[in-house]
């Protein structure tokens, strides 16, 4: 898992990327490729 300033790039690295808000944190999940996982600080 990377933590990012910005989640927007890497959104956009996948096209199965999804933004998702757990417990004030947003994080990008990616269900066909699941290690690729960012969260912003």
């Amino acid at each position: 898992m990377k933590i990012l300033s910005s989640l927007k790039s890497a959104k956009n690295r996948h096209k199965d990327c999804q933004i998702v808000r757990r417990r004030g944190k947003v994080y990008v999940i990616n269900k066909t490729n699941p290690r690729f996982k960012a969260r912003q600080r």
